[in-house]
C-alpha cells in the first residue's frame, strides 16, 4: 500500500460509482462487514490527510470510513483502502470490489 495520493484514489473510486460492489470494511475490533453488496451511486475522499472515504448506496444509505491514510488497486481489480496509526498498526479497512472477497 501507498499513501493516498487524493486525485488518484478518487479516481480509482469512482470506477465503482454507478455499478455493484461488494464491500469488506473493518474498524479494529468494533465492526467487521464482508461481502455487503451494494450499488455506489456516490464516493468521495475528503479532508487533507488522514482522509475520510464515503460510499452512498442505491440512493438511501451512507458508508463513511474516518482516518484513511493508505491505498492500493490489488491485482483482482479491488481498491483496498486503509488506515494506520503513528505505530504502523491498522485501525481501519475499506475494500471494494466487483466480486465476492474470499471467506
Amino acid at each position: 500500500m501507498i499513501p493516498i495520493i487524493k486525485p488518484d484514489a478518487e479516481a480509482k473510486l469512482s470506477e465503482f460509482t454507478g455499478a455493484e460492489a461488494y464491500i469488506h470494511s473493518e474498524a479494529t475490533s468494533y465492526v467487521f462487514v464482508r461481502n455487503f453488496k451494494v450499488r455506489v451511486t456516490e464516493a468521495f475522499v475528503a479532508g487533507e490527510g488522514p482522509y475520510r472515504v464515503a460510499l452512498r448506496f442505491d440512493g438511501h444509505g451512507w458508508l463513511r470510513m474516518e482516518a484513511i491514510t493508505h491505498y492500493e488497486m490489488d491485482e483482482h481489480g479491488r481498491l483496498l483502502l486503509a488506515g494506520y496509526d503513528d505505530s504502523g498498526r491498522m485501525n481501519v479497512a475499506l475494500h471494494l470490489g466487483k466480486e465476492p472477497f474470499p471467506e
